[in-house]
């Protein structure tokens, strides 16, 4: 389909509309609209939060009557189903305009057939017009919706020779204070943060976001805790966010130490709990992208498990020599060929250290 050059630019605004709801939308995706006459944009809004009305409401708002007639160039596939908000399909074809431009169609809409009900109403609809960038703006989004389970981000941190702490365990800090508040944006735009028992009974984390203002909800806190290890006074018990201890069928949690978050049973599988069942629950959960903060032996086991789908890896101008704890407990290689492939994605400056993103070559979202 060819898309004229006002076309790319007023989807490129929609996209960055889109990207004002990067820290508040969840579980809902990011979704930007914009309404023109050609070049003339006369309204355009972005889905602020979750419950309240979507992107093509306040772009319609707006614009008034000056909607009919126009060209709604929007992010994501309006919706075409009542959920919390009416249907933003049935909107925009109350509100007259003469065509929808579309970046990425949703599976879930599906059963809304809202692009159906568009042509019907005798408005030209267009799709997949720099869709890319539309799906990688929601990639937890997607990923939850087509496969039933979050976009799973490993955050990493190591020195120059790849270690993440000191032999005896001590790791505050390898990185720089740019790069632990630029993890905080990270965790802000994450639906939930996850660890094991062996970060909670070494470094007693908070999981929550610090040091950033911002209007999202916090995000959930996860921990897997096969045996219900986890110490009463521990910092995820808190009640500061919500919180699930997910724990092996066997275990039994005690009222007294548990009572404010919420304990879940997981089967358990080779070595631990069953990571596959403990995504899918999260996804269940409406959990869009997952963060993972964890030690080298949860990280490494997700990693062989192929449920990793980026590394977000913070590097130190440091060394820590040979004796120093690795970044991911991998099984052994026999043959160089077998090595893990990561391909680069982004690669910046922060403060002293450099961060990477980086996924596996089959991982193509973006």
């Amino acid at each position: 389909m060819n898309f004229s050059a006002v076309d790319h630019a007023l989807m490129a605004r929609a996209l960055r509309l889109a990207d004002r709801g990067l820290f508040t939308t969840q579980p809902n995706p990011r979704v930007g609209c914009v309404i023109a006459h050609g070049e003339r944009i006369v309204g355009e809004g972005w889905h602020r939060r979750a419950g309240e009305p979507h992107a093509e409401v306040h772009a319609l708002q707006a614009a008034g009557d000056h909607a009919r007639g126009g060209t709604a160039y929007v992010t994501l596939e309006p919706c075409g189903l009542h959920g919390r908000t009416p249907p933003c399909a049935d909107a925009l074809i109350g509100a007259g305009v003469a065509r929808v431009v579309v970046a990425s169609e949703d599976a879930f809409q599906n059963e809304g057939r809202a692009i159906e009900r568009l042509r019907a109403a005798g408005i030209v609809v267009e799709t997949g017009l720099m869709r890319d960038a539309a799906r990688e703006l929601n990639r937890g989004f997607f990923a939850r919706v087509e496969r039933g389970r979050p976009w799973l981000r490993l955050k990493l941190a190591m020195s120059l020779d790849g270690r993440t702490a000191l032999a005896n365990g001590e790791s505050k800090w390898i990185t720089g204070e740019a790069a632990r508040a630029d993890v905080q944006r990270w965790r802000a735009r994450s639906s939930a943060l996850l660890t094991g028992i062996g970060t909670v009974l070494a470094d007693d984390p908070r999981l929550t976001v610090r040091g950033l203002q911002y209007a999202g909800p916090p995000p959930l806190r996860a921990v897997l805790d096969r045996d219900l290890r986890t110490p009463p006074g521990a910092h995820v018990l808190d009640g500061s966010a919500p919180t699930l201890i997910f724990h092996a069928p066997a275990a039994r949690p005690a009222p007294a130490d548990f009572g404010r978050v919420e304990c879940v049973a997981v089967e358990t599988g080779a070595g631990g709990l069953d990571l596959s069942r403990v995504l899918a629950e999260l996804g269940r959960r409406g959990v869009n992208e997952l963060q993972v903060e964890a030690g080298p032996v949860l990280s490494g086991s997700l990693f062989a498990a192929g449920l990793v789908d980026e590394c977000l890896l913070y590097v130190a101008p440091v060394l820590l020599g040979d004796t120093a704890r690795p970044l991911l407990a991998l099984p052994p290689l026999s043959e160089m060929a077998s090595r893990w492939h990561l391909r680069s994605v982004e690669r910046r400056q922060v403060g002293d250290d450099l961060r990477l993103l980086l996924r596996p070559p089959n991982q193509a979202t973006e």
